[in-house]
């Protein structure tokens, strides 16, 4: 029992490694995607929060609870300010999210510990298009 859950641990820890980069190097290490409502905002409001998901590292068990850091979000305060820590007051809030596929991007990967039998894609959105 213990050897499965280190080999669990290890293929988590590997696909966050994997995610970490393609946050990181979006577009290159990764697809980037952006929905119409992240791209309605002001370039300088999509600049920022591109900034922030790649730098991201607020990950809890609630909005990361597999360890493979594919998943958060961006706030923007009452004062216009974006932040990956969620204010009293929120104006607007943008998710991300990492979703690993074949390389034929028909179906899941098999494998997402393994970058040759799996593309990611990074999908930034405005939370009311979840």
């Amino acid at each position: 029992m213990t050897r499965s859950v280190s080999q669990s641990t290890s293929r988590a820890e590997a696909v966050a490694r994997l995610n970490d980069l393609a946050r990181k190097a979006m577009g290159v290490a990764c697809t980037a995607v952006a929905t119409s409502g992240f791209r309605s905002l002001a370039a300088s409001d999509q600049s920022r929060v591109r900034e922030l998901i790649e730098d991201f590292d607020a990950f809890t068990p609630d909005n990361d609870p597999y360890g493979e850091r594919d998943f958060g979000a961006v706030y923007q305060d009452s004062r216009g300010c974006w932040t990956t820590r969620r204010p009293g007051e929120c104006r607007e809030t943008v998710f991300w999210k990492i979703d690993c596929y074949g390389h034929s991007m028909e179906w899941a990967s098999d494998n997402p510990a393994n970058p040759a039998v799996t593309r990611r894609v990074l999908t930034i959105m405005l939370a009311e298009e979840y």
